[in-house]
């Protein structure tokens, strides 16, 4: 046994303790805010997180190491039967490495899926979500294509969103070469990722060009320069905290970078109506959840088709928790249910 599959071992037994047991070992009784109750495990891996070095306190190499250890620990692998393959595909500035997720059983009617990664446009890459972006692929029954963008402060916005929308322009006449229906695409992101998806959405629109059947917003960042109530009742979250927040965006956003541009802040643009149906969903314990909320209900209020979802008792991330905390797995495949009944609907 490994040392990685020996660790994993330990922390799902440490966190298959009673409820009770993990508070106290957390240090003390049920957190509770804004009404929510946290997850008892999420609150045992948090007091352990919070005894560490703050992420904000790290080089981004030293902060990419570290999550990429956690998440091997925390994250699931993608179902049986779900085939990845490795892949090259066009990027703002040359290649991208990307993973193709494909279903045992593919569907005629299926899109593929343009999936974007978490990470704050400076850490994560496909490794991340990578059982996430497998229950997607069996879900939606068609492809998964998870694009390993650039990564700033070496590549500052808007690096990142132009390798996701190159390879979202190849995939809308790719596609049909790895089983999905021709010219059927959709658009997929958590947190930055949900940022990319959702300002790729309103871009296809503006330049008149074919669009997403769909956009799969998790836990979305809609508005960097935003400040709503969330922000502050969880300011101290795990594992997205507000000192974390600012380091994020300090190595994303190059100097004089305008906070209102479309590709930054989708959540300002004022005519939302003809965007492609969405599902959203945010983490109760997130000081991004008022952004993903609002936004929710303002492609609602212009006629956009809109799934909402709020898990009050996850944190943001938790598509990279499935392997170890039963409510997140929950929540994930009842995401993409989600995604997949809206795109029944629409088709």
């Amino acid at each position: 046994m490994s040392r990685q599959t020996s660790q994993t071992a330990l922390l799902a037994w440490i966190l298959s303790l009673p409820a009770p047991i993990l508070r106290l070992l957390s240090g003390g009784g049920a957190v509770h805010r804004a009404g929510r109750t946290l997850d008892p495990r999420l609150q045992f891996l948090a007091s352990g997180a919070r005894r560490g070095r703050s992420m904000s306190a790290m080089s981004p190499d030293e902060a990419r190491q570290a999550s990429a250890s956690a998440f091997a620990l925390t994250g699931e692998a993608p179902p049986p039967g779900v085939r990845t393959e490795s892949l090259q595909v066009p990027g703002g500035d040359g290649d991208r490495p990307a993973r193709l997720y494909r279903p045992a059983r593919p569907a005629p009617d299926a899109p593929i899926l343009v999936f974007a990664h978490m990470g704050g446009g400076v850490i994560g890459d496909i490794d991340t979500t990578d059982g996430f972006c497998g229950r997607l692929a069996e879900a939606l029954q068609g492809p998964v294509l998870s694009v390993d963008y650039r990564l700033a402060p070496e590549h500052r916005f808007p690096a990142g969103y132009e390798d996701v929308l190159a390879a979202f322009r190849w995939a809308r006449e790719a596609g049909e070469r790895f089983g999905a229906a021709p010219g059927r695409v959709a658009i997929g992101g958590d947190s930055m990722g949900g940022l990319f998806a959702a300002a790729l959405a309103q871009e296809m629109r503006r330049l008149g060009e074919p669009g997403p059947v769909l956009q799969l917003l998790v836990y979305p960042a809609v508005d960097l320069a935003s400040e709503t109530p969330s922000l502050t009742t969880f300011a101290d979250a795990f594992p997205l905290d507000r000192a974390t927040l600012d380091w994020f965006l300090g190595h994303y956003l190059a100097a004089g970078a305008d906070p209102a541009d479309p590709r930054l802040a989708p959540g300002r643009t004022e005519d939302l109506s003809g965007l492609p149906p969405a599902v959203i969903a945010t983490a109760g314990f997130d000081p991004l959840v008022d952004q993903g909320e609002a936004y929710a209900r303002r492609l609602a209020a212009a006629g956009v088709p809109v799934d909402y979802r709020r898990y009050d008792s996850l944190v943001h991330g938790f598509a990279a928790f499935g392997g170890v905390i039963p409510a997140a797995r929950t929540a994930c495949a009842e995401i993409c249910a989600l995604a997949a009944a809206r795109l029944s609907r629409d088709s």
